[in-house]
């Protein structure tokens, strides 16, 4: 965080300030989360829908550089870190979807969106090893057409049923 302050031509305390952790400066610097809430804008049944397609078009454009693929390469050497990562990805997600999902800011008192966001969360990483890092079949050849269909059906399950 040093040497970007630096780069930046700003103190380090400003970018500490302003991030609060080297977590959440790599979130709001790669594409992806940083596009977060123009993806989920719009109505809350198609939302399952606009994730999918925006995972999928993201990750056949450029899946190295992606957090998920960044969360899963890194746990296997600094789990602490990757663990890091991974919730402040679900924090911010959480918000962006609770946004859309519950417009009103309300919560019930069985609210579970945040267990949803996690396994929303597991699904992404599960396709993204899957897919982009092992590159296993059926997935790795599936058609990305196909492939955002069943993991629209999976999300919107998660995220609405």
């Amino acid at each position: 965080m040093r040497d970007i302050a630096g780069r930046a031509g700003v103190t380090h305390g400003l970018i500490t300030r302003h991030f609060a952790s080297k977590e959440r400066l790599f979130l709001a610097a790669v594409p992806g989360h940083r596009d977060l809430e123009q993806v989920t804008a719009g109505d809350a049944a198609t939302l399952p829908d606009r994730i999918a397609d925006a995972f999928v078009r993201r990750m056949e454009t450029d899946a190295a550089g992606d957090p998920l693929v960044a969360l899963v390469r890194g746990a296997a050497s600094d789990e602490r870190a990757a663990a890091d990562l991974l919730s402040a990805m679900q924090e911010r997600s959480a918000a962006v979807y609770r946004s859309v999902l519950r417009p009103d800011g309300t919560a019930a008192s069985d609210d579970d969106l945040d267990a949803r966001v996690a396994l929303v969360g597991a699904q992404t990483i599960g396709v993204a090893f899957s897919r982009y890092i092992a590159r296993t079949d059926p997935l790795a050849s599936m058609p990305p057409e196909q492939l955002t269909a069943y993991l629209t059906r999976m999300l919107r399950h998660i995220l609405l049923d």
